[in-house]
C-alpha cells in the first residue's frame, strides 16, 4: 500500500442513487481519510448494497461527484479501480474449480502481491485448497471472499456484510483484517447488520431519518 497522505482521501459530494424509478439516497456527503471507516446501517432496501456498488464504479450516480486523491473519480476510472477491493454479496467462486484454483484466478487478475497459498492459510481455508469450491459452507465461502481482499494490499475497502455466515472465529478474523488495514493506512466503507467493534468508526445511517 502506497504511504499515507492527505491525498489518500476519499470525498462523496452531493451523492444520489436511483435503481429503477425509486430514489435510494440523495444529498450524501462524507469524507474519509486514511485509517477510517465508515460504517453503513439502515435497514433492507435502504441502498446500502447499492452505494457500495456506486463506490466501486459499478453503478453511476444519479447525481453528485466522487473524489479520490483530489480528483474526480469520473475523470480516471481505470486508477480509481485499481486502488479499491469490493467484497460483495457473490461468492466469486467456480463451484467446478478447486479453492486454489478461484484464488489463482483473482490473483492473476490483481497482479497479486501475497501468494494463493499465504491468503487462504491466513483465512483459515488452508486445508481447503484442494477441495472444489461447491464443498465449501457459506461461512467458507464468505471467508474466500476475506483471501481476496488480502492478495494485493489496496488503500479502499468497499465490503458488503463482510461477516454474514461467519461463526465467532470469522467474526474475529474480520475485525482483525479491518484493524491491520486500518493502520497500514488504509480505510473501508463496510456494510453490516452485525454490530463490529470497529473504534472511532462512523456510522451512516439510510433510509428513514438517514445521516451521519
Amino acid at each position: 500500500m502506497s504511504a499515507k497522505g492527505p491525498e489518500q482521501t476519499l470525498i462523496a459530494q452531493d451523492l444520489a442513487c436511483r435503481r429503477s424509478e425509486r430514489l435510494l439516497f440523495r444529498n450524501l456527503n462524507f469524507t474519509l481519510a486514511p485509517g477510517q471507516v465508515l460504517l453503513l446501517r439502515g435497514p433492507n432496501g435502504s441502498g446500502k448494497s447499492s452505494l457500495l456498488r456506486l463506490l466501486a464504479g459499478l453503478l453511476p450516480p444519479e447525481a453528485g461527484t466522487l473524489n479520490w486523491r483530489g480528483k474526480n473519480v469520473a475523470q480516471d476510472r481505470a486508477h480509481y479501480r485499481g486502488d479499491l477491493a469490493y467484497l460483495g454479496h457473490l461468492d466469486a467462486l467456480k463451484p467446478q474449480l478447486l479453492v486454489r484454483e478461484n484464488l489463482q484466478f483473482w490473483a492473476d487478475l490483481i497482479g497479486a502481491t501475497m501468494a494463493v497459498e499465504n491468503a487462504l492459510a491466513k483465512v483459515g481455508l488452508g486445508m481447503c485448497a484442494d477441495f472444489p469450491a461447491q464443498q465449501l459452507s457459506a461461512g467458507q465461502r464468505r471467508r474466500f471472499g476475506l483471501a481476496r481482499l488480502l492478495l494485493k494490499p489496496v488503500p479502499i475497502w468497499l465490503l458488503d456484510e463482510p461477516s454474514t455466515a461467519l461463526d465467532t472465529a470469522g467474526h474475529k478474523l474480520v475485525l482483525d483484517l479491518i484493524n491491520r488495514h486500518r493502520a497500514a493506512g488504509g480505510l473501508a466503507v463496510i456494510s453490516s447488520h452485525d454490530d463490529l467493534d470497529l473504534p472511532q468508526a462512523t456510522t451512516l445511517r439510510l433510509g428513514s431519518g438517514a445521516g451521519i
